[in-house]
């Protein structure tokens, strides 16, 4: 007989701001809504079928803090206001981005939904929706509140739900009381999600299985050389990041939440992205882990070997991958599995598009022939292990995947040469040591994914800047150094990682890249400490849906007062307009915000910069208010303007030494706040390490000197010195 150990995995990063306490994102309950109570709840159909589930901890917490009330984020909130309710804003937020669904499966099977998504269109471009805008009634307003949600309610509750189904029936013209009705149902399904968990673990159907806590790559943090195994010549971050204390207290804190939620401690873990090296063997175990798994590559290049595949897909070298292993040494032994990423993939990648019922029997025939195989290779007694993303498949399924997993666990509860089995039974007896790991993740067995790009470089140097100010010596309070720890272990997520790069992209780059770098800011807020200016500019060096910046076209020489005098004085200027950008964190740092528009200019002497405000520049600086000019290159030079309700003079000039600290320097800069502002800084304080080009942001301060803002969001205003050339590049007749 050939076991089946089917593991299901369940993650999510860490989406909220412990500083707003903002959810950026709707993942976590909307995958709630549809995935993680759903799968559970199946296998109750099929009590002799045995699976694992994988259960993050940075996804549990959230989905706690959602079930109970305490979580929020902008789709739920503008998703539950009364439609004649929405603000103007609320409007372009919930065009842009209450259609955040597979088409085929979640949105054009539903008459109504695809109806209003054809009335917005497909563009998002901020025209586009502006006239979509003008198209749209209060009542289609409502009805997508209500449908962004109702195509996420888990087929479980379609099928069964009178509520729902009298919803989904009715299709349209829906009410403010049936937006309340669907917010009970969305409360009743998050709340049954990991009591429906615990009642099948502890009925012994399933097994859960955990990841780190905030599902970081293990082998990076213990050591970011660990890269170099498989890529020695690649350029690194700028300082090599050794924490495998982090990531002992990741596992520790894992296994801690799971026995709080389930009321056992966990004896299996997938690590993050299946990372895997000899030095996190010892910490899995010392945590009390006694199994892992990682990915078929892995094996065959700990064991120098090659898993080759014939032209059905069968492995050949069957009997050495069905097994468990016995890895480690006298530090630590853990026992792993080695998922078959060609049957894994399949599910993953392959059967959306197949008949739900030959699917099944498909994959099922593969199984019990791998088996066989096996066995006639010397195994008696295989194990099959098949493990993969247990949420966003089912979006690319007919169904949401039911009538496929349907069809699946009934085969495999009644195909007399298949058994299946959890992760831990699967690897109780370990057929053989395993001395050594080969570092690597399931993909490609490297890391490059998470440190191989200049984004990635990047990313992890800003991480060990930031874990190291928080182990030099300070005097801040013993809270705000834990809550300092936490934006650590949360910064040292894979997720981060995962998007930046040119290997994966989504509509969501932006907001990723920013809440990395706030968790950051947050850590040396909370240590009383300068936040690095670096981390104010976005790491993505391409693609980022960022306000665009238009640069000079000719020299200008302004005269500096304060007024919007005359139309030739600012012509040819830079200029970058100040915007929401995508995501509802953004729309958290505009509340408020004073600037409009960066304007920037220059003649052979000098770079002046101009902005324009929403409201009265004047005003707020003559109440205490302050702009400055902060430079990201060169580094260490800030100016400040309007200190003490001064709104015309000299600026101050401050230049940061390798003491860390900020020392008045002599300026020959000027400002004047009026209308606008206006400032002017000669080349040569600027230039003095000979670059040809220089970038900054403009600052907002408050009167006790709190900056309140800064522009533009995410990337600096970049101006390149103009050469000799400039005039004859740009002149037209």
């Amino acid at each position: 007989m050939t076991r089946v150990a089917l593991l299901w995995h369940m993650h999510q990063p860490y989406y909220e701001d412990l500083v707003t306490r903002e959810h950026i994102l709707p993942w976590v309950r909307l995958h709630a809504l549809k995935d993680y109570y759903g799968m559970a709840a199946l296998l109750e159909e099929f009590p002799d079928v045995r699976v694992t589930f994988n259960l993050v901890p940075s996804l549990l917490v959230q989905l706690e803090a959602f079930a109970e009330g305490r979580a929020h984020d902008r789709y739920l909130e503008v998703g539950l206001r009364p439609a004649d309710q929405l603000t103007p804003d609320d409007r372009a937020f919930i065009l842009k981005n209450f259609f955040h669904a597979q088409r085929a499966r979640m949105i054009d099977v539903y008459p109504r939904y695809a109806e209003l998504l054809a009335k917005r269109g497909l563009s998002t471009a901020a025209g586009d929706i502006d006239d979509a805008l003008r198209r749209y009634t209060v009542d289609d307003f409502r009805d997508l509140q209500v449908w962004q949600k109702l195509a996420w309610i888990d087929p479980y509750y379609f099928d069964r739900d009178v509520r729902v189904q009298a919803l989904a029936a009715r299709g349209r013209g829906f009410s403010e009381d049936d937006k309340g009705m669907l917010r009970a149902v969305e409360l009743e399904l998050l709340n049954a999600v990991i009591p429906t968990y615990r009642r099948l673990a502890s009925a012994g159907q399933i097994e859960i299985a955990t990841s780190p806590f905030y599902h970081p790559i293990l082998p990076l943090l213990c050591d970011t050389d660990i890269y170099k195994h498989t890529h020695p010549q690649s350029r690194m971050p700028r300082q090599r990041f050794q924490r495998p204390e982090d990531a002992r207290e990741q596992l520790v804190r894992a296994a801690d939440c799971h026995e709080r939620l389930f009321g056992a401690r966990p004896v299996g873990l997938w690590p993050s992205e299946g990372s895997v090296s000899d030095q996190m063997v010892p910490l899995a175990a010392a945590a009390g882990f006694r199994w892992m798994a990682t990915d078929e590559q892995i094996l065959a290049n700990s064991l120098g070997t090659t898993f080759s595949r014939d032209g059905a897909g069968f492995v050949n070298q069957p009997a050495r991958l069905y097994a468990a292993y016995d890895v480690g040494g006298a530090e630590g032994r853990i026992a792993c599995g080695f998922r078959d990423h060609a049957l894994s993939d399949l599910i993953g990648f392959a059967y959306s598009g197949w008949d739900a019922e030959e699917a099944a029997g498909d994959f099922v025939a593969k199984l019990a022939e791998s088996g066989r195989r096996a066995q006639q290779a010397g195994a008696s007694d295989p194990v099959v292990f098949v493990i993969l993303d247990g949420e966003n498949a089912w979006e690319h399924f007919a169904g949401q995947g039911r009538p496929f997993l349907r069809a699946l666990y009934r085969r495999l509860g009644s195909n007399g040469d298949l058994r299946t089995v959890t992760m831990a039974e699967a690897c109780a007896a370990p057929v053989a040591p395993l001395p050594t790991i080969f570092p690597g993740s399931w993909i490609d067995a490297n890391y490059y994914i998470w440190i191989g790009h200049q984004d990635d470089h990047r990313a992890w140097s800003q991480l060990g800047d930031a874990r190291d100010a928080l182990d030099a010596p300070n005097t801040t309070d013993p809270v705000a150094l834990a809550r300092a720890r936490e934006e650590i272990f949360i910064a040292e997520g894979s997720d981060w990682f995962w998007w930046y790069g040119d290997d994966h992209s989504s509509d969501h780059d932006l907001e990723f890249d920013d809440l990395f770098r706030r968790h950051l800011r947050n850590v040396y807020g909370l240590l009383n400490r300068p936040v690095p200016d670096e981390l104010f500019a976005t790491n993505i060096s391409g693609g980022a849906r960022l306000q665009p910046q238009r640069d000079p076209t000719q020299l200008l020489t302004p005269r500096i007062d304060g007024v919007d005098g005359s139309y030739f004085e600012w012509l040819g200027a830079g200029s970058v307009a100040i915007k929401d950008v995508a995501g509802a964190m953004h729309q958290v740092e505009r509340q408020g915000a004073t600037v409009a528009e960066i304007g920037f200019g220059f003649d052979r002497s000098a770079l002046y910069v101009r902005v324009d405000g929403v409201g009265g520049l004047a005003g707020l600086v003559a109440q205490g208010a302050s702009l400055g000019v902060i430079c990201l290159s060169p580094e260490g030079l800030r100016y400040q303007f309007g200190a003490g309700g001064t709104a015309k003079g000299q600026a101050i000039r401050l230049q940061r030494h390798s003491d860390d600290r900020w020392h008045l320097k002599p300026t020959e800069a000027t400002f004047a706040v009026g209308a606008i502002f206006e400032a002017s800084i000669p080349w040569r304080e600027l230039l003095a390490d000979g670059s040809a080009s220089i970038s900054f942001f403009v600052t907002v301060h408050d009167a006790a000197g709190l900056e309140t803002e800064r522009h533009p969001a995410g990337r600096p205003v970049v101006v390149t010195v103009p050469d000799a050339s400039f005039e004859a590049r740009h002149w037209s007749a």
